[in-house]
């Protein structure tokens, strides 16, 4: 019979599954790992910003060329509400840059 495993106790699992080293291993280490994991969500980040920014932009080509018009507000109206919902006031400032990356400025 195999015993099931778990984590060390000086380590915390991330819901991502991601291990770092918990504040009771040395206070540097510990900085050193959630660092790491800090700049491997901000490249995560950003390579969605980046990617999400694109796809606005050709939606915006595509509805023009279509004969629409470059913005659909109803759509920035629920864009900025679903941010706002899930992150507060801070939501809103992180739906309205978003939003001006893939449109420009108004």
């Amino acid at each position: 019979m195999t015993a099931a495993l778990s984590p060390a106790p000086d380590t915390i699992t991330t819901s991502s599954g991601t291990t770092i080293a918990s504040a009771d291993t040395v206070p540097s280490e510990h900085i050193t790992a959630l660092r790491e994991r800090i700049d491997e969500i901000d490249s995560a980040i950003i390579d969605l910003w980046l990617e999400r920014a694109a796809i606005s932009q050709e939606v915006g080509k595509t509805r023009v060329a279509s004969g629409g018009t470059r913005l659909v507000l109803s759509r920035e109206q629920q864009i900025v509400e679903r941010f706002r919902e899930a992150l507060g006031p801070d939501g809103v400032q992180v739906a309205m840059l978003l939003l001006r990356a893939g449109r420009g400025p108004l």
